[in-house]
Order: C-alpha cells, then sequence, then structure tokens
C-alpha cells in the first residue's frame, strides 16, 4: 500500500480518473467491480431519491472490464469522483482509498453503499439526519422494524442473524441486527480517529466492516440502526464472496475481530 505522507496513512494504490469540486458536507462512496447495468440503476435510483443534491457521489472502482464506468455516462448520473484502485485487494482496500479521498476533502459525514442495486437508497436522508444528531456510525438493518429483506438466501439470513450480528454484538457491547451489510455512515471523528486507525494494511479483503462495527462501540462512538431495504433478485446472489471459501474467510474474520486481532498495537 502507498502511504499518505501527512498522515502516515496506508492507503492502497489508486488513480483518480475524475473529480469534481465538493458541493456538499457529506459524501456516498460506492465500490464496484463489474456491476453492469446494476451500478447505473443505483445511481438513477439515487437521482431520483430526496437524497439528490444532499450528497456527493464517490465511485472507487476495482477494476472493472465491462464498460459500466463510462466517464461521460457517469457524469450525467450524478458522480462527482471516479477513483480506480490500482493496487491490490478488495472491498476493504477500496473502500480504503474512498475514506481517505473524502476526509482529505473535508466531507464530515461518509456514507457507504454497495454497487449492486440490492439496497434502496431511500434511508439516505435519515442516516444525514441521524449524523447531524450527533451519530458517528449509522447502520442500515433489513432485520429491525422498518427494514425490508427479499428474497435473502436462507443460508445467509440465519448465519447473519444466529451467528454474525450475536458474536459482534456480544464482542462490541452494542445491539446489532445486520453486521454484514455494507449501506452505513460515519462520523468524519470515527474515520479519522487515531485508536481506531482504519488506514492500515491489515484491511485488504472484507476485514473492515467487522472491524469498524466492532471498534466503534467499544470505543464510545455514538451508534444506532435505521430501518433498510435490501432486496435480492429472484434466483440471483450478486455477491463478490464465493459461497464456501468466501463464506468461510468471513468466519475466520469475524473471530479474528471479536478476539480484538485487528485492534490497533501500539509500539
Amino acid at each position: 500500500m502507498a502511504e499518505t505522507k501527512t498522515y502516515g496513512w496506508q492507503v492502497p494504490e489508486r488513480r483518480v480518473i475524475f473529480e469534481g469540486e465538493r458541493h456538499c458536507e457529506s459524501c456516498l462512496v460506492i465500490p464496484v467491480i463489474n456491476e453492469g447495468e446494476r451500478i447505473l440503476s443505483l445511481l438513477g435510483r439515487i437521482q431520483k431519491s430526496d437524497a439528490a443534491g444532499k450528497i456527493d457521489v464517490i465511485i472507487v472502482d476495482g477494476g472493472s472490464t465491462d464498460g459500466s464506468l463510462e466517464t461521460e455516462r457517469l457524469k450525467t448520473l450524478g458522480v462527482n469522483t471516479l477513483i480506480l484502485k490500482t493496487g491490490p485487494g478488495k472491498l476493504s482496500a477500496q473502500l480504503l482509498c474512498g475514506y481517505a479521498w473524502a476526509l482529505l476533502k473535508g466531507y464530515q459525514g461518509i456514507l457507504t453503499i454497495d454497487g449492486n442495486d440490492k439496497d434502496d437508497p431511500a434511508p439516505i436522508s435519515d442516516m444525514l439526519s441521524r449524523l447531524a444528531e450527533g451519530y458517528d456510525f449509522v447502520q442500515a438493518s433489513r432485520f429491525i422494524k422498518g427494514g425490508v429483506g427479499e428474497n435473502t438466501p436462507a443460508s445467509r439470513s440465519l448465519a447473519i442473524r444466529l451467528i454474525h450480528a450475536p458474536l459482534l454484538s456480544l464482542a462490541s457491547g452494542f445491539h446489532w441486527t445486520d453486521t454484514t451489510q455494507g449501506f452505513r455512515a460515519y462520523s468524519s471523528r470515527l474515520l479519522s480517529d487515531s485508536r481506531v486507525a482504519i488506514f492500515r494494511d491489515c484491511f485488504k479483503e472484507y476485514e473492515l466492516l467487522a472491524y469498524l462495527s466492532y471498534i466503534a462501540p467499544k470505543l464510545g462512538f455514538r451508534c444506532v440502526e435505521v430501518p433498510g431495504m435490501r432486496r435480492y433478485p429472484k434466483g440471483q446472489v450478486p455477491t463478490k464472496i464465493s459461497s464456501f471459501k468466501g463464506n468461510l474467510n468471513l468466519m475466520k474474520v469475524l473471530l479474528k475481530t471479536c478476539f480484538g486481532c485487528y485492534n490497533r498495537r501500539d509500539s
């Protein structure tokens, strides 16, 4: 990973394809790789939502080859900045590229949503309101009152509700219900805190989501869940996580997180 000299952050190698001026206090970071029409559909839904004009949209591409991220088309769909991750790593590496960019640009609220169009962007305004109220971590959940989960594979739903969320809740001290959900909002205070220390090269694949759910409550940051709507297409599971090996790795990450293996170690 490249080191951002100003702060000593370890951030993956990346290249800015295009960038716009910062218009809003908050931004929406969307990690994508070969999402095809799904990312275009999501961007169109964001444009039509009441969140339009309240957030700057930043896409972090993990190396798409499907032609879905044509520059002029993205600009017409309201994308402010496109960053290409050129170094190694998967989701966590993409997120770190986006978070570093957002913090250096002075965004106070940083939201994330998956680029595969499974999540309804409607809760964005609610998330922004919670950040304005002083919350540092706002998690969308399909499993609380008002939340919606359609066509979620039964094995995934059970794993979240019976294993992943309970273990992270026990370890963190906060009652989480939807801990693998990437639709979230963070304050800049949380992401830039030196005790949290997200800009480390141990976060490469899918570690960062679990780690932030664990460390934020442990350090006393204000956390809350809001209803979210996640819909899987019938007969499809759009995900970059392979069924067996990927889920085994997620379990390893969960256990390492709960045992504090990703906690910052002061030298």
